[in-house]
């Protein structure tokens, strides 16, 4: 076992009783993914434990204004909150359904590229659920393939949360102690740039790249380091996925083209317009 799942084990076994822990089932760059049984609801959930130097400097106050907001979505793609909280204010937490699935994410590595129609379907349900929390003035910040679950033929986007409770006032700074603010392959100029005010276009921009990835298998933006990935973004235009795969239409690589622009004034003002383009693109 590496030293980064001992440490997430061990905070897991801090949680509060009534989560009882089974395994760590992920980790990132800010936070652990523990499946626990909900011994008060009677079902697993999976437990989001946010990383100790993260936790720092978010802060338990911010951390729990931020959760409160997103504990009122409601929405049938969006995977709901359950609970959250702190342990001796250090350990912070929420608590999210368990669903069996898999993530976008796999699908991508054991597929490569999906079928055209497919990727135009899964866009559409992830702006459905950006749409609706736009309309709340919530921004996800970090729409991903590891973030979209894939469950029964339901598309469900998670993690609303992590990204915003990180996301301090004063940034000028595009990381957290050292952790980024974001997926490097996702995150629009803007969060690049570390602009502060951020809306709905960044959440477009990162759907975008997601599209690209389906029909292209492999993200706009790569690189040997976050630094490259960053600077791409900022300067490089996409090559065209009609490149890289010829039966793209032409309508769906002009809404990709669209949606990826680096400013942000020149994107789909909505997830919805943009994914709406997408379905019009089938056919053009």
């Amino acid at each position: 076992m590496s030293v980064q799942s001992e440490r997430g084990e061990r905070l897991a076994a801090s949680l509060p009783e009534r989560y009882e822990f089974r395994e760590l089932i992920g980790k990132g760059g800010a936070a652990y993914v523990a499946l626990a049984d909900d011994r008060e609801r009677g079902h697993p959930v999976a437990v989001k434990i946010l990383r100790p130097e993260i936790a720092t400097v978010v802060g338990e106050t911010r951390f729990r204004r931020e959760i409160e907001i997103l504990s009122h979505l409601d929405h049938p793609a969006i995977l709901p909150l359950l609970d959250y909280g702190s342990v001796n204010e250090a350990l912070l937490y929420f608590t999210m359904p368990f669903v069996e699935g898999t993530t976008l994410q796999v699908r991508l590595r054991e597929a490569g590229q999906l079928p055209i129609r497919d990727a135009v379907s899964i866009a559409e349900d992830v702006a459905g659920a950006l749409d609706y929390a736009h309309s709340r003035g919530i921004i996800h910040r970090d729409i991903k393939p590891a973030n979209i679950l894939v469950s029964d033929g339901r598309v469900i986007v998670a993690d609303f949360g992590i990204a915003r409770a990180m996301a301090v006032d004063s940034a000028e700074q595009i990381t957290v102690s050292g952790v980024s603010i974001g997926t490097p392959e996702y995150m629009s100029p803007e969060q690049v740039e570390a602009m502060r005010e951020l809306d709905a276009r960044c959440d477009v921009y990162a759907l975008g790249c997601v599209t690209y990835e389906m029909l292209a298998g492999e993200p706009p933006f790569t690189g040997p380091t976050e630094l490259a990935i960053f600077s791409r973004h900022v300067s490089e235009p996409p090559k065209s996925i009609r490149m890289l795969r010829p039966e793209v239409p032409a309508g769906i690589d002009a809404a990709i083209v669209k949606a990826l622009q680096k400013s942000r004034a020149a994107r789909f003002y909505t997830a919805g317009a943009y994914a709406r383009a997408l379905v019009m693109g089938l056919t053009q």
